[in-house]
């Protein structure tokens, strides 16, 4: 397997070298070595910096996701953890598409007064009850 020092993983993957020294610190990745005073990581290492983007993306926390990549680079996917998580994003994206329309329908709304438009009203309210 080939091996990629700290500027290689950095420049192929877009992690900054400060970020993957962090990981590094939180036990996310491994590097394998060093060339003089460079870090070398196996070149899987960015597979695995692609699975901490994506859940960083999808709400974990970097411990979260050190614990699904598992210590050895065994993946333990907690799937009660990722149906809780999806659900929560789908209540984002619920609460979000209402304060679209919310805003699209203020936008064209000919009311001189929003909060006298009872199209207006109901979004707001609907908007309330998923916030809380």
């Amino acid at each position: 397997m080939k091996e990629l020092d700290i500027r290689e993983v950095a420049d192929l993957s877009g992690v900054k070298p400060s970020a993957l020294r962090f990981y590094e610190k939180k036990r996310l990745i491994q590097p394998v070595g060093r060339n003089g005073l460079r870090r070398q990581y196996h070149e899987n290492v960015l597979n695995t910096l692609q699975l901490i983007t994506l859940g960083q993306a999808a709400g974990f926390s970097l411990e979260e996701i050190a614990a699904m990549l598992g210590s050895k680079g065994n993946i333990a996917i907690d799937r009660e953890l990722l149906h809780q998580q999806s659900r929560k994003i789908d209540v984002t994206i619920r609460r979000l598409q209402l304060l679209s329309r919310g805003l699209k329908h203020a936008a064209r709304c000919s009311q001189p007064v929003h909060t006298e438009c009872e199209e207006f009203k109901k979004i707001v309210s609907r908007g309330l009850r998923l916030v809380r």
